[in-house]
């Protein structure tokens, strides 16, 4: 049995993780709180922008000015990988990367192989992990966290429809830890580019479509809508992942914590053990010499 000394340390030091990770905890809810707020608000507007972009593509399809509706045949890829800058967020990390390494290894493995492939990294430990490996990085944003707002997520935007349109990249794919709820997340593997038009539904679509009125024309509408619904997408897949990072990180800590008062409380048992060993062995030594003295 571990002596008292041992013991007083290692309670000691659990105490102290206990305290950072309890921290921790409520600095992660204060943020998802936020985050929460902010991705409930902005999905309906998403939804019905990205449901008007997907309806419109397909009405005006055969349109010149059409670029991101443009499908090719996908030679080159850019992956759009977003995870978060810091850890002790449970498996979070670790499930974005199993997801790009099964899609490389599945889907797009032919590109891979011919190194046809690249990786847009959007949070340090994505770029520590793929920076490491044999793996061609089109670009690292680690910043977009630090201050995230639509405004910032627009020059990324932006980037990507550029070279979607000056045919850098055939297809560009969006993969990211979509927000549920605190405790879940769901993982998402969205193409970004070429915009793909709705294909449930079909019947309904076409009677919608047929019932647009375009004003101003179909080009003046493309060339303001669909851009402004491509930024909105890019933000909102942001701003899922950073509210699933902070859920994930609240639950991870609170999990933790929860752990260091089961752990202490094994300690705290395990100490009173050795004091009432010592304190009986106190006795025996006493009762022995006094005994001793007797005789």
């Amino acid at each position: 049995m571990a002596n008292l000394k041992e013991v007083r340390t290692r309670i000691e030091s659990v105490k102290s993780t206990q305290q950072i990770t309890s921290a921790m905890k409520m600095v992660a809810a204060s943020k998802l709180r936020k985050a929460q707020n902010a991705i409930i608000k902005l999905r309906p507007y998403a939804s019905k922008l990205h449901e008007i972009l997907q309806n419109l593509s397909k009405s005006i399809e055969d349109s010149e000015e059409n670029a991101y509706s443009e499908e090719r045949e996908p030679n080159k890829i850019l992956l759009v990988i977003i995870a978060s800058n810091r850890g002790l967020c449970g498996a979070f990390n670790t499930n974005i990367i199993k997801a790009a390494n099964n899609l490389l290894a599945t889907k797009y493995s032919k590109q891979f192989k011919a190194e046809k492939l690249e990786i847009f990294c959007l949070g340090k430990k994505i770029s520590e992990y793929y920076s490491k490996e044999r793996y061609k990085i089109a670009a690292i944003n680690n910043e977009i966290f630090d201050a995230l707002s639509f405004e910032n997520v627009v020059p990324i935007a932006e980037n990507l429809m550029k070279d979607f349109a000056d045919k850098k990249y055939d297809r560009i794919e969006i993969i990211y830890n979509q927000f549920k709820n605190a405790a879940v997340q769901r993982l998402i593997e969205e193409q970004y580019l070429p915009i793909v038009p709705d294909t449930q539904n079909d019947t309904q679509q076409q009677e919608v479509n047929a019932d647009y009125i375009f004003e101003p024309s179909k080009e003046e509408i493309l060339r303001e809508l669909i851009p402004k619904s491509l930024k909105t997408q890019l933000y909102k897949a942001i701003l899922d992942s950073y509210a699933s990072e902070q859920g994930a990180r609240m639950t991870a800590m609170h999990q933790a914590t929860e752990n260091a008062k089961e752990i202490l409380k094994d300690l705290k048992l395990s100490y009173n053990k050795a004091r009432q060993a010592a304190i009986t062995n106190e006795i025996l030594e006493i009762v022995s010499g006094a005994n001793a003295l007797n005789e």
